[in-house]
């Protein structure tokens, strides 16, 4: 008597011709319900992708993994270490000196700042914020204080901006909202002939809590100190005060922001109580 090929033997078939399916089209195919395709899959072996939620599946055969341990086959992606939380951690735990959301979107072609969070919340990942994003390391803390020890390295501090500088940028800023950092920098270095680096830019805007749209944020001015006789600046939401312009300080303080135009006892046009009237109080 004979016999047809066994359903293992017939999976492995299907599998041959077309490389990866989801579980519906190949129990349509295989003619068999889908927990004993499920079921045939456990025997044989295989991987669900990270992406598409896992809803796609090979056999474990038949990937051929890079160094990062990822397979790609038209846009499905498969991981060595199985979910795409699996995936995050491998990936984030073996890195040298910790990986940002937007790398691992690019390393791993989909979105997973959402799972990101989640890990984070729940201990299995640590991060840090650095510039506009955050960098997330293992959750090992030798293994985290290891990949921040090699990112410090990567990237030294920036050096503190001088304060007329500071000013000259947020002048700029205020005129050009949608400039870019490189932008800001090229516009001070050709009006007023000085070079600034789009690092020192982008970190004094995260100190000053600064969004980069156009929308303008509380400054906290942490760190930016105005010598005597620094420019005063007016007709701008955010008005910077120097140690000279009489006006009272908070202690250790040495210039403090206000929502106003401050009023200039050199300016003969306008007396105090006229512009405390006029000015605008959000």
């Amino acid at each position: 008597m004979s016999y047809g090929p066994k359903p293992s033997q017939r999976l492995v078939a299907l599998f041959t011709k077309q490389p990866c399916w989801m579980i519906e089209p190949l129990a349509a195919q295989f003619q068999y319900s889908i927990p004993s395709v499920r079921r045939f899959l456990t025997e044989i072996g295989y991987y669900s992708s990270f992406t598409h939620n896992g809803g796609w599946y090979t056999l474990r055969s038949i990937p051929r993994f890079g160094r990062d341990g990822l397979w790609f086959f038209s846009g499905i992606g498969f991981s060595r270490a199985g979910s795409l939380t699996k995936t995050l951690i491998d990936l984030t735990t073996g890195s040298p000196a910790g990986m940002r959301a937007e790398q691992l979107g690019e390393r791993l072609r989909c979105r997973c700042h959402t799972v990101l969070v989640h890990l984070y919340r729940h201990g299995r990942l640590q991060r840090d914020k650095l510039g506009r994003s955050y960098v997330y390391f293992a959750a090992d803390p030798p293994t985290a204080a290891s990949q921040r020890q090699a990112l410090a390295r990567q990237h030294p501090p920036a050096a503190q901006l001088p304060a007329e500088i500071a000013v000259l940028l947020l002048v700029e800023f205020i005129r050009s909202p949608e400039s870019s950092f490189e932008q800001l920098a090229q516009k001070i270095a050709h009006s007023k002939n000085i070079n600034v680096d789009v690092a020192q830019i982008e970190r004094f805007f995260d100190q000053q809590g600064l969004k980069k749209r156009g929308e303008l944020r509380r400054p906290r001015l942490t760190g930016v100190e105005l010598q005597p006789g620094a420019t005063v600046v007016r007709d701008i939401p955010l008005r910077i005060v120097s140690t000279t312009a009489g006006c009272p300080l908070h202690p250790g303080e040495k210039g403090v922001p206000l929502w106003r135009p401050a009023w200039r006892a050199e300016d003969p046009t306008q007396d105090r109580a006229e512009h405390d009237r006029t000015v605008h109080r959000p």
